[in-house]
């Protein structure tokens, strides 16, 4: 959590019509999100922990790509290994958030071995980043957004996850 991040872009604030950007705007959205994510906090719990992952970053993730809502918490897109990228069982079952935050842990190492310089913290917002678009596309730290979803996919991410460590006791 003590990742930096320059939060949400003006166009990922547009989505919720939020006058700010940044780490705020990120902020705001995580918590409109965060009654939803009660429902599933067991869950995430469970997944953090068999993958040492901090629930609050799979909760910051579920808030990007869903808002915890109706349409696959984690979205299951890039697949580090090249499998099948089928999203398994319920979009709700914990089976989900299981293949879908392997798939982020399984990011960690190439872009550790892309970035072996990198301290631990940016391989991991790395990581998030290749979990939108792939490690191929993370070419930089200081743009390490530039190809995402809206070219703030981790720092958007990343804020999110703050809060909720913070403020939804994840």
């Amino acid at each position: 959590m003590k990742i930096e991040t320059s939060g949400a872009s003006a166009k990922t604030a547009q989505q919720d019509r939020l006058e700010c950007k940044g780490v705020e705007a990120s902020h705001i959205m995580a918590k409109t999100d965060a009654e939803r994510m009660e429902e599933y906090r067991e869950k995430i719990k469970k997944v953090g922990d068999k993958y040492y992952i901090d629930p609050a970053l799979i909760a910051g993730i579920i808030s990007r790509e869903s808002r915890a809502r109706k349409t696959g918490l984690m979205k299951v897109d890039v697949n580090p290994n090249r499998d099948n990228n089928t999203p398994r069982g319920e979009w709700d079952c914990e089976e989900h958030l299981c293949q879908a935050t392997k798939i982020l842990v399984d990011f960690i190492d190439p872009i550790r071995e892309k970035f072996p310089k990198w301290s631990a913290e940016q391989q991991l917002k790395g990581a998030i980043a290749a979990y939108n678009v792939g490690v191929q596309s993370v070419c930089s730290y200081s743009n390490v957004d530039e190809y995402t979803t809206g070219g703030d996919y981790s720092n958007d991410v990343v804020a999110r996850a703050q809060w909720y460590k913070k403020y939804g006791g994840f």
